[in-house]
C-alpha cells in the first residue's frame, strides 16, 4: 500500500506541469502580412479581408468587427485597388446587432455560408466547394454558370492539423478559361462597368469612367462594343497607345481586344480612351460582368488566416487569386503558477528519489 501511494505521488509530480492551464492574455500579430509574403500577394492581386479575432464569435462581441478592421488596415492595404477592407467572413447566422456593427465599419461584402440576405450588403455564397484533398468537387467547379463568381473554400490548418490541398483540383482551375479575381474586385468591377460612358463623333468614340466619390476602391470596369468596323487606333487621354489584352489574360488589367463581333475594353476610374474606326462609330455598348470575355470568375477564399505563410506557402507559383479572411491570432501567456509548480517539481523530485533509495536500503539491510 505504501509503494502505491509513492507511485501516485510521483505521477502527480510529473503530470502537474502538463495539466496546468495556459491563459489567453493578449493578441499576437501575423508579421507575414507586411513582411515579404503580404506585399507579394498584394502585388499579385489578392485581397485581404477580415474574419475577426481567433476564437471569438462576432455575434457575442461586436467590437471585434471594428478591431479586426483596425488591425488589418494598420498592417496592409486590402487590395491593389484600395487600402480599406470591405469584405468580412461571417458565421452562418448573424444577428441585427452584428449587422449594424458591420455596416458601421463600412463593410460591403459578406460571405460565405450566410443563411439569409442582408439589406444594403452584398452576400457571396460558397458555391465552389473546397480545394482540400479528398474534399474537392471537380464536377462542381466545372459546372459554373457563365458570368458567375465561384467562391472556393480553403483552410490550411485546423487546430494542430495541417490540411493538404487537392493538387488535381488546383491544376484544373489553373487551366480553365476563367477570370481569377477576389470578392471585392469582382463586386467593384461590376459597378465600374455600369458607370462607363461614351460619346460619338463620326468615326471615333470616346470612352470614360469617372471616379466614384462613394467608393474607397478604384477598380477598372469593362464593356463590349458591338461593331463590324475595324479598329484603327485606341489611345489614352495623353495620346499614347492603349495596351492590348491577350486572349489568355486572366487577371484584371486595363486594355482592349478585338473579337469577332466587336471589341472589349477595360478602363480604370479617371481614364479617358479614344477609339478610331475605319467607318462610322458603333452605338451599341454593353457593360461586362466578367473580364476579358472569360466564361466565369474564380476566387479561393482562405478562412481563419492566422499565419499567412502557412495558408499561402503552397501557392507561390500559382496564378490563382485569393481572398484571405484574416483573423488576429491569439497569444498564449504562461500561467503564473507554472514557474512555482516547476520549482516545486525540481525540489521534490530528487528528495523523493533519495528518500526511496534510503528506504529500499533499509529494507534490504
Amino acid at each position: 500500500m505504501e509503494r502505491r501511494h509513492q507511485g501516485v505521488f510521483l505521477l502527480i509530480i510529473f503530470l502537474t506541469p502538463l495539466l496546468a492551464p495556459t491563459v489567453v492574455a493578449d493578441w499576437d500579430d501575423d508579421n507575414w502580412l507586411w513582411n515579404l509574403i503580404g506585399p507579394e500577394r498584394l502585388e499579385h492581386g489578392d485581397e485581404f479581408a477580415c474574419h475577426g479575432y481567433e476564437g471569438i464569435d462576432i455575434n457575442e462581441d461586436n467590437s471585434i468587427i471594428s478591431s479586426c478592421k483596425k488591425y488589418l488596415n494598420g498592417h496592409t492595404n486590402s487590395s491593389r485597388w484600395g487600402s480599406e477592407a470591405i469584405s468580412f467572413g461571417v458565421p452562418n447566422v448573424i444577428d441585427e446587432s452584428t449587422i449594424s456593427s458591420l455596416k458601421a465599419s463600412n463593410f460591403l461584402i459578406l460571405g460565405d455560408n450566410l443563411q439569409s440576405d442582408v439589406d444594403d450588403m452584398f452576400v457571396i455564397q460558397r458555391n465552389g466547394g473546397s480545394i482540400e484533398k479528398n474534399a474537392a468537387n471537380i464536377t462542381l467547379l466545372d459546372s459554373a454558370e457563365e458570368d458567375s463568381l465561384v467562391s472556393v473554400y480553403w483552410e490550411a490548418r485546423i487546430y494542430d492539423l495541417k490540411v493538404r490541398e487537392d493538387k488535381s483540383a488546383i491544376e484544373f482551375l489553373e487551366n480553365q478559361n476563367v477570370w481569377y479575381t477576389t470578392w471585392g474586385e469582382w463586386y467593384n468591377h461590376e459597378i465600374s462597368s455600369n458607370l462607363i460612358s461614351s460619346t460619338k463623333s463620326n468615326n471615333s468614340m470616346t470612352i470614360s469612367l469617372e471616379k466614384d466619390s462613394n467608393s474607397s476602391w478604384e477598380v477598372p470596369g469593362s464593356i463590349f462594343i458591338e461593331t463590324s468596323s475595324s479598329v484603327l487606333s485606341v489611345s489614352d487621354k495623353y495620346g499614347d497607345f492603349y495596351p492590348l489584352l491577350q486572349e489568355n489574360t486572366k487577371i484584371l488589367q486595363n486594355g482592349w481586344r478585338q473579337i469577332e463581333s466587336g471589341l472589349l475594353i477595360t478602363i480604370s476610374p479617371g481614364d479617358v480612351v479614344e477609339i478610331k474606326f475605319d467607318n462610322e462609330s458603333p452605338s451599341l455598348i454593353f457593360p461586362l460582368q466578367t473580364f476579358n470575355d472569360l466564361h466565369h470568375s474564380v476566387t479561393i477564399v482562405g478562412h481563419h488566416v492566422t499565419n499567412l505563410h502557412e495558408w499561402a506557402s503552397d501557392f507561390y507559383d500559382s496564378p490563382l487569386l485569393f481572398t484571405w479572411l484574416i483573423e488576429r491570432p491569439s497569444a498564449l501567456e504562461m500561467d503564473w503558477r507554472l514557474p512555482i509548480i516547476a520549482l516545486g517539481v525540481l525540489i521534490a523530485t530528487p528528495l523523493t528519489i533519495n528518500w526511496l533509495v534510503k528506504r529500499d536500503q533499509n529494507l534490504t539491510a
